[in-house]
């Protein structure tokens, strides 16, 4: 300890040295009292022991410099980390910027002051985003810039109150049938296909928009690209079990989805990376190979200009009028005539994504394995469960067969409706 004018100041060994081989030490001042400034640097020694100290420089870290930091040390899915990057630049970095902030500034109440702020300026979902990333960056800041976390964690007490959940209607096939028809109207076979593709498979919108023909029956299997090659195995397989011909079940391979990266439709890894070979029943693999016949689009389920469909706001252009109908339209109106689209009420309002919902309720109300019906949808099954089962040829003819007998049911009341 040192006095200098009314004050003490006390230093301490950080356990560092410097290039000449001194030692590097760091200090405190503002003490009055000598015993107080002694039992800080004592208090200092103990963390450095334990692993535990934030060296003053450390501390000092200006929080846009540890925002480039963290930000540079992300590793997530595509889309992820693009949202990731634009809650940083838009919501945090801002505020922290205009203060001058150091990471050791960031106590409780300054973590507080910025969860006020961002409630009164956004949306309660995108706030509780916002704060869930800022809650990551300072727990990352722990222990070199910080020595604990100010992030205050929900905990739960008292009584339980129930989250509110999505409210769902049952998927009617006749509803698809209708979802179907008009997006006929609007897409051609490509639209009716993709709709029927989508309830029957579960498929994510994304995988749908990049599907090509190369992993889509009937040329899949003997089209796959075959880019990896630790999978010789599966593609020797996939020839014996898939396809078209006796024996054989025609199949679509989930290799790819589509996103937007910098500006440009790029394909990605399907989401969770959940490659996975879905059966189709046969009225699906006859409604793609005549579909497929009728256009030379390498997508399967191209847009009116031969495009993917990711290259548009599908749920906003296409779909919103599939699902809640629309009025007709004269060449004088739009591009070319349009009838009148009936309402689907089940999904008026609703976001697509819900028909790959109902594509597993389909495959739960058909009685079908826990295991084949999560790999289906692309969900990964934990414990003893996920490690010993598989999903066998049985399983996926099973699947095929109830789907098959779910469109036979419809063209049967169809038939007797439409007659």
């Amino acid at each position: 300890m040192e006095w200098r004018g009314n004050t003490c100041r006390v230093k301490w060994w950080s356990g560092e040295y410097h290039d000449d081989g001194r030692k590097r030490f760091e200090s405190k001042g503002g003490f009055t009292d000598e015993d107080e400034a002694f039992q800080h640097g004592q208090d200092r020694l103990y963390d450095i022991r334990h692993g535990t100290h934030v060296k003053n420089r450390d501390g000092a870290t200006l929080m846009t410099e540890w925002l480039d930091s963290w930000l540079d040390g992300l590793d997530h899915a595509h889309l992820t980390e693009v949202n990731y990057r634009s809650i940083v630049e838009t919501h945090i970095r801002p505020y922290f910027d205009k203060r001058k902030a150091a990471v050791g500034d960031i106590d409780v109440m300054a973590y507080r002051a910025f969860r006020k702020h961002v409630q009164s300026v956004l949306k309660k979902t995108t706030a509780t985003k916002v704060m869930t990333i800022l809650g990551m960056i300072l727990d990352d800041a722990v222990p070199r810039l910080i020595k604990v976390s100010p992030v205050e964690r929900t905990r739960r007490r008292g009584k339980f109150t129930r989250k509110q959940k999505e409210r769902k209607r049952d998927m009617l096939v006749g509803d698809v049938e209708q979802l179907a028809r008009n997006a006929r109207t609007l897409l051609g076979e490509p639209g009716y296909a993709f709709i029927w593709t989508m309830a029957v498979t579960g498929m994510r919108p994304a995988e749908l928009y990049g599907l090509t023909r190369e992993y889509c029956y009937p040329t899949w299997p003997g089209s796959d690209l075959r880019a990896d090659p630790d999978e010789v195995d599966r593609y020797d397989e996939d020839m014996q079990r898939y396809g078209k011909g006796e024996g054989l079940m025609p199949a679509i391979r989930i290799e790819r989805q589509v996103q937007y990266k910098d500006k440009k439709l790029t394909f990605m890894p399907p989401k969770y990376e959940s490659y996975r070979t879905l059966v189709i029943p046969p009225f699906l693999a006859e409604m793609l190979e005549q579909m497929l016949a009728g256009h030379d689009s390498e997508w399967v389920f191209p847009a009116l200009n031969g495009n993917s469909l990711g290259a548009m706001n599908f749920s906003y252009v296409w779909w919103r009028p599939i699902a809640d109908g629309a009025e007709e339209r004269k060449a004088k109106q739009s591009r070319w005539d349009r009838p009148a689209l009936p309402a689907v009420p089940s999904f008026a309002g609703r976001r697509m994504y819900l028909l790959r919902h109902g594509a597993k309720a389909w495959l739960d109300e058909d009685g079908h394995p826990r295991f084949a019906v999560e790999s289906r949808m692309g969900h990964e099954v934990p414990g003893v469960e996920g490690t010993y089962s598989s999903v066998t040829v049985a399983m996926e003819g099973a699947i095929m067969k109830t789907m098959q007998e779910r469109w036979e049911r419809l063209q049967e009341k169809l038939g007797r409706t439409e007659s």
